[in-house]
Protein backbone atom coordinates (compact mmCIF):
# COMPACT_ATOMS: atom_id res chain seq x y z
CA UNK A 1 0.00 0.00 0.00
CA UNK A 2 1.39 3.85 -1.07
CA UNK A 3 -0.17 6.27 1.29
CA UNK A 4 0.30 9.75 0.83
CA UNK A 5 2.40 11.78 3.45
CA UNK A 6 3.08 15.41 4.62
CA UNK A 7 5.82 16.71 6.81
CA UNK A 8 4.08 18.16 9.73
CA UNK A 9 7.06 18.86 12.54
CA UNK A 10 5.67 19.31 16.05
CA UNK A 11 5.66 22.54 17.61
CA UNK A 12 7.24 21.29 20.83
CA UNK A 13 9.86 19.52 18.50
CA UNK A 14 10.64 22.82 16.97
CA UNK A 15 10.86 24.32 20.53
CA UNK A 16 12.85 21.60 22.21
CA UNK A 17 15.96 21.88 19.47
CA UNK A 18 15.42 26.19 19.85
CA UNK A 19 16.50 25.50 23.49
CA UNK A 20 19.12 23.21 23.34
CA UNK A 21 20.73 25.88 20.77
CA UNK A 22 20.29 28.60 22.94
CA UNK A 23 22.05 26.82 25.49
CA UNK A 24 24.90 24.69 23.23
CA UNK A 25 28.03 24.15 24.62
CA UNK A 26 31.41 24.35 22.38
CA UNK A 27 34.72 23.24 23.12
CA UNK A 28 37.76 25.47 23.13
CA UNK A 29 39.13 26.27 20.10
CA UNK A 30 42.57 24.16 19.38
CA UNK A 31 45.59 26.01 18.30
CA UNK A 32 44.58 27.87 14.91
CA UNK A 33 41.00 27.05 15.07
CA UNK A 34 41.70 26.05 11.39
CA UNK A 35 39.76 23.01 9.24
CA UNK A 36 43.16 20.78 9.77
CA UNK A 37 41.60 19.74 13.45
CA UNK A 38 38.15 19.44 12.60
CA UNK A 39 35.47 22.39 12.10
CA UNK A 40 36.30 25.38 13.66
CA UNK A 41 35.14 26.45 16.59
CA UNK A 42 34.62 29.93 15.27
CA UNK A 43 33.13 29.52 11.58
CA UNK A 44 30.45 27.04 13.20
CA UNK A 45 29.29 29.32 16.15
CA UNK A 46 28.48 31.74 13.30
CA UNK A 47 26.31 29.06 11.74
CA UNK A 48 24.81 27.97 14.63
CA UNK A 49 23.83 31.42 15.69
CA UNK A 50 22.14 31.66 12.21
CA UNK A 51 20.48 28.71 12.68
CA UNK A 52 18.72 29.48 16.35
CA UNK A 53 18.17 33.30 14.82
CA UNK A 54 17.84 33.43 11.10
CA UNK A 55 16.83 30.34 9.74
CA UNK A 56 12.74 28.88 9.31
CA UNK A 57 11.88 25.61 9.41
CA UNK A 58 8.44 26.01 8.47
CA UNK A 59 9.21 27.16 5.45
CA UNK A 60 11.52 24.71 4.27
CA UNK A 61 8.74 22.18 5.69
CA UNK A 62 6.30 23.78 3.04
CA UNK A 63 8.78 23.70 0.23
CA UNK A 64 9.24 20.14 0.37
CA UNK A 65 5.21 19.52 1.05
CA UNK A 66 4.73 21.55 -2.33
CA UNK A 67 5.85 18.48 -3.50
CA UNK A 68 4.20 14.86 -3.42
CA UNK A 69 5.27 12.41 -1.11
CA UNK A 70 4.46 9.26 -0.16
CA UNK A 71 5.87 6.30 2.30
CA UNK A 72 5.38 2.31 1.58
CA UNK A 73 6.28 -0.65 3.17
CA UNK A 74 8.70 -3.06 1.14
CA UNK A 75 10.80 -5.89 2.97
CA UNK A 76 9.65 -4.87 6.19
CA UNK A 77 11.08 -1.25 5.98
CA UNK A 78 9.00 2.03 5.90
CA UNK A 79 10.16 3.82 2.53
CA UNK A 80 9.16 7.45 2.59
CA UNK A 81 9.78 8.72 -1.35
CA UNK A 82 8.75 12.38 -3.59
CA UNK A 83 6.62 11.06 -6.24
CA UNK A 84 6.72 14.14 -8.39
CA UNK A 85 5.18 13.51 -12.31
CA UNK A 86 5.99 15.57 -15.12
CA UNK A 87 3.00 17.49 -17.30
CA UNK A 88 4.43 15.62 -20.13
CA UNK A 89 2.52 12.40 -21.12
CA UNK A 90 5.43 10.60 -22.41
CA UNK A 91 8.23 11.56 -19.87
CA UNK A 92 10.60 9.07 -18.72
CA UNK A 93 10.06 8.00 -15.28
CA UNK A 94 13.25 8.70 -13.47
CA UNK A 95 15.11 7.80 -10.00
CA UNK A 96 17.10 9.92 -8.04
CA UNK A 97 19.30 8.71 -4.86
CA UNK A 98 20.81 10.70 -2.86
CA UNK A 99 23.57 9.48 -0.45
CA UNK A 100 25.67 10.33 3.03
CA UNK A 101 25.10 12.95 4.98
CA UNK A 102 22.26 13.77 2.09
CA UNK A 103 19.22 13.49 1.34
CA UNK A 104 15.93 14.10 -0.67
CA UNK A 105 16.80 18.38 -0.27
CA UNK A 106 19.88 17.54 -2.46
CA UNK A 107 17.75 17.47 -5.23
CA UNK A 108 15.32 20.60 -4.74
CA UNK A 109 16.65 22.55 -6.96
CA UNK A 110 16.61 20.30 -10.24
CA UNK A 111 13.48 18.61 -9.93
CA UNK A 112 11.76 21.41 -11.72
CA UNK A 113 14.23 21.37 -14.76
CA UNK A 114 14.09 17.74 -15.31
CA UNK A 115 10.05 16.75 -14.66
CA UNK A 116 9.09 19.75 -16.80
CA UNK A 117 11.97 21.49 -18.85
CA UNK A 118 9.52 23.77 -21.00
CA UNK A 119 8.87 25.69 -17.79
CA UNK A 120 12.96 26.28 -17.74
CA UNK A 121 13.85 26.70 -21.63
CA UNK A 122 14.39 23.41 -21.65
CA UNK A 123 12.76 20.72 -24.32
CA UNK A 124 9.41 19.04 -23.24
CA UNK A 125 11.34 15.41 -25.16
CA UNK A 126 13.59 15.61 -22.21
CA UNK A 127 10.68 15.51 -19.88
CA UNK A 128 11.13 13.40 -16.66
CA UNK A 129 8.48 11.44 -14.06
CA UNK A 130 10.65 11.90 -10.66
CA UNK A 131 10.86 9.24 -7.92
CA UNK A 132 13.07 10.49 -5.22
CA UNK A 133 13.18 8.20 -2.21
CA UNK A 134 14.84 8.22 1.27
CA UNK A 135 17.42 5.77 1.66
CA UNK A 136 16.49 3.30 4.35
CA UNK A 137 17.51 4.29 7.77
CA UNK A 138 17.81 7.70 6.48
CA UNK A 139 15.40 11.02 7.64
CA UNK A 140 11.63 10.03 6.78
CA UNK A 141 12.43 6.44 6.28
CA UNK A 142 14.22 5.70 9.51
CA UNK A 143 15.07 3.99 11.44
CA UNK A 144 15.74 0.76 10.35
CA UNK A 145 14.79 -2.54 12.19
CA UNK A 146 17.43 -4.88 11.05
CA UNK A 147 20.76 -5.34 9.64
CA UNK A 148 21.18 -6.26 6.24
CA UNK A 149 20.36 -2.87 3.92
CA UNK A 150 23.68 -2.94 1.90
CA UNK A 151 23.43 -1.45 -1.44
CA UNK A 152 22.20 -4.84 -3.38
CA UNK A 153 19.45 -4.96 -0.84
CA UNK A 154 18.47 -1.39 -1.61
CA UNK A 155 18.37 -1.66 -5.22
CA UNK A 156 16.17 -4.70 -4.95
CA UNK A 157 13.71 -2.60 -2.86
CA UNK A 158 13.78 0.26 -5.34
CA UNK A 159 12.76 -1.95 -7.83
CA UNK A 160 10.11 -3.23 -6.03
CA UNK A 161 8.83 0.78 -5.53
CA UNK A 162 9.29 1.19 -9.21
CA UNK A 163 7.10 -1.58 -9.84
CA UNK A 164 4.47 -0.61 -7.44
CA UNK A 165 4.02 3.17 -9.21
CA UNK A 166 3.61 0.91 -12.52
CA UNK A 167 6.74 1.73 -14.15
CA UNK A 168 8.42 -1.09 -16.37
CA UNK A 169 10.92 1.46 -17.80
CA UNK A 170 13.13 3.67 -16.31
CA UNK A 171 16.16 5.06 -15.66
CA UNK A 172 18.19 5.52 -12.15
CA UNK A 173 20.40 8.39 -11.16
CA UNK A 174 22.87 8.53 -7.95
CA UNK A 175 25.63 10.17 -6.50
CA UNK A 176 27.55 9.03 -3.10
CA UNK A 177 25.70 6.33 -1.89
CA UNK A 178 22.87 6.45 -4.53
CA UNK A 179 26.11 5.80 -7.18
CA UNK A 180 26.79 2.31 -5.58
CA UNK A 181 22.67 1.81 -5.17
CA UNK A 182 21.82 2.76 -8.82
CA UNK A 183 23.58 0.31 -10.64
CA UNK A 184 22.51 -2.33 -8.00
CA UNK A 185 18.70 -1.18 -9.51
CA UNK A 186 19.48 -1.96 -12.26
CA UNK A 187 21.24 -5.07 -11.54
CA UNK A 188 17.96 -6.28 -10.26
CA UNK A 189 15.86 -5.24 -12.56
CA UNK A 190 17.77 -5.16 -15.83
CA UNK A 191 14.83 -5.65 -17.89
CA UNK A 192 13.46 -2.53 -16.67
CA UNK A 193 16.11 -0.01 -16.27
CA UNK A 194 16.87 1.64 -19.72
CA UNK A 195 20.03 3.32 -18.40
CA UNK A 196 21.86 4.53 -15.18
CA UNK A 197 23.68 7.77 -14.72
CA UNK A 198 26.22 8.34 -12.00
CA UNK A 199 28.26 11.32 -10.56
CA UNK A 200 30.71 10.59 -9.03
CA UNK A 201 31.20 6.52 -9.90
CA UNK A 202 32.87 4.13 -7.88
CA UNK A 203 34.90 2.08 -7.58
CA UNK A 204 37.38 3.96 -5.70
CA UNK A 205 41.01 3.60 -7.18
CA UNK A 206 43.08 0.83 -5.71
CA UNK A 207 45.31 1.95 -2.69
CA UNK A 208 48.31 0.35 -3.92
CA UNK A 209 49.67 0.03 -7.65
CA UNK A 210 52.66 -0.88 -9.60
CA UNK A 211 54.42 1.60 -10.99
CA UNK A 212 53.66 0.51 -14.40
CA UNK A 213 49.93 0.62 -14.11
CA UNK A 214 50.26 4.25 -12.09
CA UNK A 215 52.39 5.56 -15.44
CA UNK A 216 49.78 4.11 -17.34
CA UNK A 217 47.27 6.82 -16.27
CA UNK A 218 46.76 10.31 -17.57
CA UNK A 219 47.40 12.90 -15.42
CA UNK A 220 44.28 13.70 -14.72
CA UNK A 221 44.17 9.93 -13.48
CA UNK A 222 46.68 10.22 -11.29
CA UNK A 223 45.56 13.45 -9.25
CA UNK A 224 42.59 11.32 -8.48
CA UNK A 225 45.10 8.20 -7.26
CA UNK A 226 47.32 10.80 -4.93
CA UNK A 227 43.60 12.67 -3.81
CA UNK A 228 42.15 8.90 -2.85
CA UNK A 229 45.98 8.24 -1.09
CA UNK A 230 45.49 11.47 1.03
CA UNK A 231 41.54 10.89 1.77
CA UNK A 232 42.59 7.74 3.51
CA UNK A 233 45.50 9.01 5.46
CA UNK A 234 43.85 12.38 6.48
CA UNK A 235 39.99 11.79 6.60
CA UNK A 236 39.17 8.28 7.56
CA UNK A 237 38.14 8.85 10.67
CA UNK A 238 34.62 9.51 10.11
CA UNK A 239 34.50 5.74 8.01
CA UNK A 240 35.86 4.29 10.70
CA UNK A 241 33.84 5.43 13.28
CA UNK A 242 30.34 5.00 11.43
CA UNK A 243 31.19 1.54 9.97
CA UNK A 244 32.33 -0.07 13.15
CA UNK A 245 30.78 1.94 16.02
CA UNK A 246 27.69 4.15 14.49
CA UNK A 247 25.31 3.34 17.99
CA UNK A 248 27.85 4.30 20.13
CA UNK A 249 28.57 7.68 17.73
CA UNK A 250 24.46 8.22 17.60
CA UNK A 251 24.60 8.97 20.99
CA UNK A 252 26.33 12.43 20.47
CA UNK A 253 24.56 13.03 17.26
CA UNK A 254 21.09 12.49 18.30
CA UNK A 255 21.12 14.39 21.79
CA UNK A 256 23.09 17.62 20.37
CA UNK A 257 22.24 19.75 17.23
CA UNK A 258 25.34 21.36 17.46
CA UNK A 259 26.90 18.16 16.99
CA UNK A 260 24.68 17.02 14.51
CA UNK A 261 25.65 20.00 12.82
CA UNK A 262 29.15 19.84 12.88
CA UNK A 263 29.38 16.31 11.74
CA UNK A 264 27.73 17.03 8.58
CA UNK A 265 29.65 20.09 7.74
CA UNK A 266 33.11 18.66 7.92
CA UNK A 267 32.09 16.94 4.98
CA UNK A 268 30.58 19.52 2.96
CA UNK A 269 33.78 21.04 3.36
CA UNK A 270 35.60 19.15 2.28
CA UNK A 271 33.67 17.58 -0.56
CA UNK A 272 32.63 20.82 -2.24
CA UNK A 273 34.51 22.42 -4.23
CA UNK A 274 37.34 24.48 -3.96
CA UNK A 275 38.19 22.91 -0.58
CA UNK A 276 39.09 26.02 0.71
CA UNK A 277 35.85 27.65 -0.16
CA UNK A 278 33.15 27.73 2.75
CA UNK A 279 30.93 25.73 2.18
CA UNK A 280 28.07 28.22 2.56
CA UNK A 281 29.96 30.21 -0.06
CA UNK A 282 29.20 27.68 -2.21
CA UNK A 283 25.96 26.03 -1.53
CA UNK A 284 22.74 27.82 0.43
CA UNK A 285 23.19 28.29 4.05
CA UNK A 286 19.35 27.58 4.46
CA UNK A 287 19.53 24.70 1.78
CA UNK A 288 22.91 23.02 4.62
CA UNK A 289 20.58 23.43 7.39
CA UNK A 290 17.32 22.10 5.67
CA UNK A 291 19.35 18.72 4.99
CA UNK A 292 21.04 18.60 8.76
CA UNK A 293 17.64 19.46 10.24
CA UNK A 294 16.32 15.73 7.93
CA UNK A 295 18.60 14.16 9.92
CA UNK A 296 18.14 15.84 13.61
CA UNK A 297 13.91 15.98 13.67
CA UNK A 298 14.26 12.20 12.83
CA UNK A 299 16.75 10.89 15.12
CA UNK A 300 18.36 8.66 12.55
CA UNK A 301 22.37 9.61 12.73
CA UNK A 302 22.47 6.11 14.26
CA UNK A 303 20.45 4.24 11.30
CA UNK A 304 22.23 6.73 8.09
CA UNK A 305 26.04 5.52 9.81
CA UNK A 306 25.05 2.49 9.95
CA UNK A 307 23.67 1.77 6.36
CA UNK A 308 25.88 4.37 5.00
CA UNK A 309 28.93 2.41 6.36
CA UNK A 310 28.38 -0.39 8.12
CA UNK A 311 26.19 -2.69 5.95
CA UNK A 312 28.31 -3.25 2.62
CA UNK A 313 31.25 -5.60 1.83
CA UNK A 314 34.23 -4.85 2.27
CA UNK A 315 35.32 -2.06 -0.64
CA UNK A 316 37.27 -3.94 -3.36
CA UNK A 317 34.86 -6.73 -4.65
CA UNK A 318 34.37 -6.56 -8.28
CA UNK A 319 30.67 -6.36 -8.86
CA UNK A 320 28.95 -7.85 -11.58
CA UNK A 321 27.81 -6.11 -14.66
CA UNK A 322 24.28 -5.37 -15.67
CA UNK A 323 24.87 -4.62 -19.43
CA UNK A 324 22.70 -1.44 -18.82
CA UNK A 325 24.02 1.33 -20.74
CA UNK A 326 26.12 4.01 -17.78
CA UNK A 327 26.58 7.57 -17.46
CA UNK A 328 29.17 8.96 -15.69
CA UNK A 329 29.87 12.87 -14.65
CA UNK A 330 32.81 13.34 -12.71
CA UNK A 331 33.41 16.70 -11.16
CA UNK A 332 36.64 18.44 -9.94
CA UNK A 333 36.16 16.62 -6.53
CA UNK A 334 35.66 13.34 -7.23
CA UNK A 335 38.04 10.58 -7.96
CA UNK A 336 36.51 7.68 -10.23
CA UNK A 337 38.88 6.46 -13.24
CA UNK A 338 37.42 4.72 -16.19
CA UNK A 339 39.03 1.51 -16.50
CA UNK A 340 38.16 0.71 -12.64
CA UNK A 341 34.30 1.87 -13.60
CA UNK A 342 34.37 -0.41 -16.72
CA UNK A 343 35.03 -3.60 -14.57
CA UNK A 344 31.32 -3.26 -13.33
CA UNK A 345 29.47 -0.96 -15.65
CA UNK A 346 28.45 -0.57 -19.14
CA UNK A 347 30.33 3.06 -19.90
CA UNK A 348 28.42 4.19 -22.72
CA UNK A 349 29.30 8.41 -21.87
CA UNK A 350 32.15 9.84 -19.95
CA UNK A 351 31.88 13.25 -18.60
CA UNK A 352 35.04 14.86 -16.74
CA UNK A 353 34.29 18.37 -15.63
CA UNK A 354 36.91 21.01 -14.15
CA UNK A 355 35.01 22.08 -11.80
CA UNK A 356 31.96 21.43 -9.07
CA UNK A 357 32.03 18.66 -6.05
CA UNK A 358 30.81 15.92 -4.58
CA UNK A 359 27.14 17.26 -4.09
CA UNK A 360 26.23 17.28 -8.16
CA UNK A 361 23.07 18.10 -7.81
CA UNK A 362 23.97 21.17 -5.36
CA UNK A 363 26.55 22.67 -6.21
CA UNK A 364 26.04 22.36 -10.24
CA UNK A 365 22.29 21.35 -10.50
CA UNK A 366 22.43 22.83 -14.50
CA UNK A 367 25.30 20.83 -15.19
CA UNK A 368 24.04 17.89 -13.83
CA UNK A 369 20.94 18.32 -15.17
CA UNK A 370 21.68 18.90 -18.96
CA UNK A 371 24.53 15.99 -18.63
CA UNK A 372 20.65 13.65 -17.95
CA UNK A 373 19.03 14.94 -20.59
CA UNK A 374 22.24 14.38 -22.92
CA UNK A 375 22.13 10.98 -21.89
CA UNK A 376 18.70 10.03 -21.38
CA UNK A 377 17.99 10.96 -25.08
CA UNK A 378 20.25 8.36 -26.07
CA UNK A 379 18.07 5.58 -24.48
CA UNK A 380 15.06 6.71 -23.83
Amino acid sequence: MIKPFVIDIPQSTLDDLQSRLDNARFPAALPGDGWDSGVPVAWLREIVEYWRSGYDWRAAEKQLNDFPQYTTEIDGQQIHFLHVKSPEPGALPLMLTHGWPGSIVEFLDVIGPLSDPASYGGDPADAFHLVIPSLPGFGFSGPVHENGWDAARIGRTWAELMNRLGYDRYGVQGGDKGASISPEVARAARENVVGVHLNGPGPIPPMQMSEDELASLTPLEQDRVARVQAFMREEFGYIAIQSTRPQTLAYGLVDSPVGQLAWIMERFREWTHPRTTLPDAIIDRDRLLTNVMIYWLTGTAGSAASVGYAQDPAWGATKENSGVPTAALVFAHDVGIRRYTEQENTIARWTDVDRGGHFAALEEPEILTTDIREFFRTVR
